[in-house]
């Protein structure tokens, strides 16, 4: 009799498991069918409910070489190794390489848009492999990645930081851990978005600042700051400039897209 209640009792949570299990299978079926997953650029269904439907996967342009050896700009035919594009030369920034994974077309927006707006979290994966992807040069060496910070008011309101879910995306992928904290945003700034660059300088000049007691996480490390978008690169040339203060010894940025004009010249 004992052992037949105690073979009773150690079959009954693989049971219970396997319940739990199939009526999981069951749930995410029915749900599949009520609302089916749909493309996050066009909203078109999607066959089997990852990534991007085929005509938005068409249209996605990633950025490949040639491009700038500085700012990542692509260039439209290949100029040699190491040639820098004419901003780079003209106003180089405080951060030594920037990275992005694909341009800013309608398609980049549309992700962009549904993951910082509509709590699109589970883009994160996806955009964090394809950044990963794009900067492996620079996580390759590299000790730390920092997000982008978020004003505690604005944190708050969105509920998450976008470059903080990208970061840690990516480090998950490339190993390299996140310094979450590691640069504070001090000052609430209005959004960046129809500024001119000068006004966008103007806008986050003083922004960010790297608190005394972070100093020690900082000094010596070789970081790679993490956003979304890279439009003029003033929020992330005044956030590397925090950093290096700090003592950082290095300063990479990588985004998951960046603003290219139409028509790019080399030099």
């Amino acid at each position: 009799m004992n052992d037949m209640v105690s073979t009773s009792e150690v079959e009954t949570p693989p049971r219970r498991a396997r319940f739990r299990s199939g009526l999981r299978g069951a749930l995410r079926l029915a749900l599949d069918v009520a609302l089916p997953p749909l493309c996050p650029s066009c909203r078109e269904p999607l066959g089997d409910g990852v990534g991007l439907c085929a005509g938005c996967w068409s249209k996605l342009s990633f950025i490949e070489k040639p491009y700038c050896a500085r700012l990542g700009i692509p260039f439209t035919y290949d100029p040699g190794p190491g040639l820098l594009s004419m901003e780079a030369i003209a106003s180089p920034p405080a951060y030594d390489r920037a990275r992005a994974a694909v341009r800013y077309d309608e398609v980049a927006r549309a992700l962009v848009i549904g993951f910082k707006f509509s709590d699109r979290l589970d883009l994160a994966p996806m955009m964090g492999r394809w950044m990963a992807r794009a900067g492996r040069e620079l996580t390759a060496g590299a000790d730390a990645l920092v997000p982008v910070p978020l004003h505690w008011r604005r944190l708050w309101a969105r509920r998450f930081n976008q470059a903080a879910a990208l970061a840690g995306a990516i480090s998950d992928i490339s190993g390299v851990p996140v310094l979450h904290g590691g640069i504070r945003r001090v000052r609430a700034t209005p959004q960046q978005v129809g500024l001119s660059k000068p006004a966008r300088a103007d806008n986050v000049q003083g922004a960010f600042r790297v608190l005394p007691e972070q100093k020690a996480r900082i000094a010596g490390k070789r970081l790679v700051l993490i956003d979304d978008v890279l439009t003029s690169g003033t929020t992330v040339d005044t956030c590397a400039r925090a950093l290096l203060r700090a003592g950082a010894a290095h300063v990479d940025v990588l985004v998951f897209a960046r603003v290219v004009a139409p028509l790019r010249s080399t030099i």
